[in-house]
C-alpha cells in the first residue's frame, strides 16, 4: 500500500488546513490510518487516528477540540482537519497505516505504511 498525504501549506495562527491521505496499490480496509507530526529538531509525535472498520477515533493530547479525524470509504481517504491552528502546530505531517491495537495507535511502531509527509506551517 502506498500513501499519499497532501493539503498542507501556509497559514496564519487562528486559521485551518485540511490534509487528505490517499491509498494507492490497496485499500484502508483492516487497518489503523494515523497521523503523525515532526517539527525541526523533535521527534516524531503522535496527531490522530482512526480504525478503519468502526471509525474509532484517538487524538494527541495537543489537539483534542482542534482537529479532527475522519474516513472516506468510497474514496479510500483519510482527512486531519485542523482548526484554530498554533505556531507549534508547526511540523512536517506524515499519514501511516498498520494493524495497531487500541493501546497501541499511539505507536510509531504500530504503524508499516507510511507517506511521504506535507508541511504545514503555521505563522504568528
Amino acid at each position: 500500500v502506498q500513501l499519499q498525504a497532501s493539503g498542507g501549506g501556509l497559514v496564519q495562527a487562528g486559521g485551518s488546513l485540511r490534509l487528505s491521505c490517499a491509498a494507492s496499490g490497496g485499500t484502508f480496509s483492516g487497518y489503523g490510518v494515523g497521523w503523525f507530526r515532526q517539527a525541526p529538531g523533535k521527534e516524531r509525535e503522535f496527531v490522530a487516528a482512526i480504525r478503519w472498520s468502526g471509525g474509532n477515533t484517538y487524538y494527541g493530547d495537543s489537539v483534542k477540540g482542534r482537529f479532527t479525524i475522519s474516513k472516506d470509504n468510497a474514496r479510500n481517504t483519510v482527512t486531519l482537519q485542523m482548526n484554530s491552528l498554533k505556531p507549534e502546530d508547526t511540523a512536517v505531517y506524515y499519514c501511516a497505516a498498520g494493524r495497531p491495537i487500541a493501546s497501541t495507535v499511539r505507536d510509531i511502531v504500530s504503524y508499516y505504511y507510511w507517506g511521504q509527509g506535507t508541511l504545514v506551517t503555521v505563522s504568528s
